[in-house]
């Protein structure tokens, strides 16, 4: 079975989107900075980037990232992938080429679950925003946390960790890669009883 990936770019403050989050600025005012390496960036990011897809075969979000997001990724919904939306309202599927979004209004494990069984062997990939992937975290479903902070200093906004984390969550960073744009870092969440490597 596939790993559970977390994986959000933040500023070197810790701010995943922007302030006055909307339709119109769907990360915030300039939230667009915080994912600039993913466009912009060098052959190094580009390789990060393309982890994202390779090797997943479901994702999970949070009912604010669809709602802001499902504009601009257009007609093939950019996942292509079968992709769970956690949220308390109910909604029917939406299908956009090949990918299709189904809403779970029965928590976190239930969204994992579905998205497990739509991945089979493959990872599934959390994509947040924040609030949704401080809660996987939080409730141990994470095996794999990639932040990727960007060298800004945003101010203010969403953070990712805003809220008390009650439990410490214990990380062994597994890699790095440094690029003038962002630094990339991977880290394997650590369970009770977990062997460091």
């Amino acid at each position: 079975m596939g790993r559970v990936i977390a994986e959000i770019s933040m500023s070197a403050d810790g701010i995943v989107a922007g302030p006055d989050t909307s339709t119109e600025h769907r990360l915030g005012r300039d939230g667009d900075l915080l994912h600039q390496w993913m466009f912009e960036g060098t052959d190094a990011d580009a390789a990060v980037g393309a982890r994202l897809f390779d090797g997943t075969g479901a994702f999970v979000v949070g009912r604010t990232m669809f709602d802001v997001g499902v504009d601009p990724w257009g007609d093939d919904g950019t996942f292509k992938k079968p992709v769970f939306v956690v949220t308390h309202r109910p909604h029917e599927p939406v299908v956009k080429g090949p990918t299709t979004f189904t809403f779970v209004t029965d928590g976190p494990e239930s969204a994992l679950r579905q998205a497990k069984a739509a991945a089979g062997e493959d990872d599934v990939v959390l994509m947040g925003g924040g609030t949704t992937l401080r809660q996987f975290l939080l409730a141990g479903l994470v095996d794999e946390l990639r932040l990727h902070v960007v060298p800004l200093l945003f101010g203010s906004g969403v953070r990712l960790f805003d809220a008390e984390t009650g439990a410490h969550v214990e990380l062994e960073r597994t890699a790095v890669a440094e690029t003038p744009n962002a630094t990339h870092l991977t880290f394997r969440v650590l369970r009770p009883g977990t062997p460091q490597r």
